[in-house]
């Protein structure tokens, strides 16, 4: 009997609340989730993971990795819209998910400030409350405010980012904010302190490129959310219009608008909803990899994958910008620059030195393991 309680005394538990089903990691916020609990299991934390199912259901590589999972409804309606609260916060408060959280003291995790409007009914003073930031969530949503051409959407996004500004106090009651870039550390450490720098978790752990040069230029991303949309059309009416090269770009659910642009020119093809193992080929054949972005807000984990997996890859400064990768990219910002890097490095081959520069780097900057264990500490010291 004295084991037993030795053992769960020393047994490092924790409650992670993710904003939605981390599973499959296929887009950003989620890939970042789903890793960091990967990371914690592989260091020996117990984690009891709970979710907001709205659309995704989970698989049972999570019940590889977590020690019990709970599943809540995310609410809908138009009517959670009518409150100072922000809507992305007030569809996720659940009675539930509190009462499954006081049936004990462990520390909690909370992915995002959207899954925190139940911080203040939680606060105890022996309880540690870690917020994951996934963005500085207010100018997130202001861009996206700005990038939307659908008038309704718009003004949804502008009064979103305006109640998250407001909201963002409830970091306050936290022990911790875990912040996913230096900006983000910066801005959320200078508001309220109690702020330590976790790199963005993710899948990578060698830097693997093929030999040679590759076939075409990439760009990918999720292609139904407005900063993509913006990104990929730009790329096709203003630069590879331009270009005797071939031109690729892949993600999810491609707009109708990037369809019918890519349509009208023969070397540029869409490759839709591509598979995890499908989009790795894709980056590894690649000759060159364009990210450019006119939303500089979080981390852009597509960076990271393209520098794992590709060879060149061409950003623009609001793509690099507090990342601490700028050095590892060739950054092009005017119509004019991007066109000329694209003709420079088209047949160029990336060099063996490149290659180890990017691992040492990465291994220094993006080591998930070494994300994990800086986590453990501020979880459980």
């Amino acid at each position: 009997m004295v084991t037993f309680f030795l053992i769960i005394a020393l047994a490092k538990i924790v409650h992670i609340v993710s904003f939605n089903v981390p599973y499959p990691p296929d887009y950003g916020g989620i890939i970042d989730v789903f890793y960091k609990v990967k990371a914690l299991h592989d260091c020996g934390v117990d984690v009891i993971l709970h979710c907001y199912e709205y659309g995704r259901t989970g698989d049972k590589k999570l019940n590889e990795i977590c020690k019990k999972i709970y599943f809540y409804k995310r609410k809908k309606g138009l009517k959670y819209n009518f409150s100072f609260i922000p809507y992305i916060v007030k569809t996720r408060f659940s009675d539930e998910l509190l009462s499954d959280l006081k049936q004990d003291d462990f520390p909690v995790l909370f992915e995002g400030l959207h899954t925190t409007a139940i911080i203040p009914q939680l606060l105890a003073k022996d309880r540690k409350i870690v917020v994951r930031t996934h963005n500085i969530e207010h100018e997130y949503y202001n861009e996206l405010s700005k990038a939307e051409s659908d008038l309704f959407r718009k003004l949804f996004f502008y009064i979103e980012s305006r109640k998250l500004k407001s909201y963002q106090q409830v970091l306050q009651k936290a022990n911790q904010i875990a912040a996913i870039s230096p900006s983000d550390y910066t801005y959320f450490n200078n508001l309220f302190g109690k702020t330590t720098y976790i790199p963005v978790f993710h899948l990578f752990k060698n830097v693997i490129i093929l030999k040679g040069t590759g076939e075409y230029a990439l760009f990918h991303g999720n292609l139904s959310v407005p900063e993509n949309i913006k990104t990929a059309l730009f790329l096709v009416n203003e630069i590879f219009n331009a270009l005797e090269i071939p031109f690729v770009i892949a993600g999810k659910n491609p707009n109708i608008k990037i369809i019918n642009a890519a349509s009208e020119n023969n070397l540029i093809k869409i490759i839709a909803n591509p598979s995890e193992n499908e989009m790795d080929t894709l980056l590894s054949n690649a000759q060159l990899n364009i990210l450019t972005t006119f939303q500089n807000t979080g981390i852009k984990l597509k960076l990271l994958a393209a520098l794992y997996r590709g060879r060149h890859c061409i950003v623009n400064s609001q793509m690099v910008e507090n990342t601490d990768l700028e050095s590892l990219c060739i950054v092009a910002d005017s119509k004019n620059e991007i066109k000329a890097k694209i003709n420079e490095l088209f047949t160029k081959p990336f060099n063996e030195t490149e290659v180890l520069k990017r691992q040492q780097i990465l291994d220094e900057k993006f080591s998930t393991n070494k994300s994990a264990l800086k986590l453990i500490d501020i979880l459980f010291s």
